[in-house]
């Protein structure tokens, strides 16, 4: 659905020093620097994936979301979606992707809803029957029934984030690229289009591409990452492996009937936290085991879980060893 190879784009940004002389020799001289958003990353998804596409502030993710929906041109490199070139702009390329940026809004802002969805069936050409069919289901999941009518102002941000999803759906795209969809939202709005997402994804075997710097949107809808860092690739795989790899240790939870002395949790692993009822170790991978086995024998617990450590961290771990020296 997605291939690309040695993808790269560059901008050339004017640089002059401040001030009234600096301005004005500026207007006759300019110096320029070539800065890299995207350096050489090559990454293929299949169809149906949901793939989260990680990095810092200025890693190049939003950029590289703009070349494989056709809005940059490449530098230099092959992109292809769906099989078509993306910078042709093609059609029949249009009519089966949708890009979502959490911070900009297709819906009218004095107009309802309905008269966006309206205007995007006409522009993608939905059959009548097809739109009908597909709104009705956006309108149950997203339960937009009460916001159809009323103008896109008068919305609250988590309504018109939802009202923005079903009208960047109305044409059944099979790629969708999400960009920080859930920045601003409440929790239980997030929950909410988490779900969406998931339920869209599996009905219709859609292609997703998310970025976010909301881990909890990662970890509830993409099971694999791709991880850049000053527009390089540093990482593609698993949740998992990349967890194991950044931090090879467990995080033992233990909640507890009774007070605890912290040398005594300390003999299981390195205590991360210690509150009266409840303690979080960090344990090796390779003791976990060993260390369940004497917190159940030695302590008075209640309940005890075995977790990876917050993928906050992980990714801070991860971007500390890409700094440049």
């Amino acid at each position: 659905m997605i291939s690309v190879t040695n993808l790269r784009k560059e901008y050339r940004v004017h640089r002059r020093a401040p001030g009234m002389a600096a301005a004005l020799r500026s207007v006759f001289v300019r110096s320029y620097d070539t800065v890299r958003a995207v350096d050489g990353i090559d990454f293929t998804i299949g169809e149906g994936e949901r793939v989260g596409f990680l990095g810092p502030n200025g890693a190049g993710k939003t950029t590289t979301l703009k070349l494989l929906s056709g809005l940059l041109h490449p530098s230099s490199g092959d992109v292809r979606v769906l099989g078509f070139e993306p910078r042709e702009r093609d059609d029949a390329f249009l009519q089966q992707i949708m890009l979502v940026l959490g911070q900009k809004q297709q819906l009218i802002w004095d107009l309802p809803p309905a008269d966006t969805f309206e205007l995007n069936r006409a522009i993608y050409d939905v059959p009548a029957a097809q739109y009908k069919q597909t709104l009705d289901e956006l309108v149950t999941l997203l339960d937009l029934s009460v916001v159809m009518a009323k103008p896109t102002r008068q919305l609250s941000l988590g309504e018109r984030m939802k009202c923005e999803l079903a009208a960047a759906l109305i044409h059944r795209p099979r790629v969708l690229f999400l960009d920080e969809p859930t920045i601003g939202l409440d929790v239980d709005m997030q929950v909410t289009l988490r779900t969406f997402i998931n339920e869209y994804n599996q009905r219709w075997n859609a292609t997703l591409l998310l970025t976010s710097h909301y881990m909890d949107d990662v970890e509830a809808m993409c099971p694999r990452v791709i991880v850049v860092d000053h527009g390089k690739l540093i990482y593609d795989g698993t949740l998992e492996a990349l967890a194991e790899k950044a931090r090879p240790e467990k995080r033992l939870v233990l909640r507890l009937s009774k007070p605890v002395d912290a040398a005594d949790l300390a003999k299981l692993g390195v205590i991360v936290r210690h509150e009266a009822a409840v303690a979080v170790l960090r344990v090796e991978r390779d003791r976990v085991k060993e260390s369940v086995g004497a917190a159940l024998g030695n302590l008075p617990v209640v309940d005890l879980t075995v977790e990876n450590p917050p993928l906050e961290e992980v990714m801070r771990d991860v971007f500390r060893k890409t700094e440049p020296t």
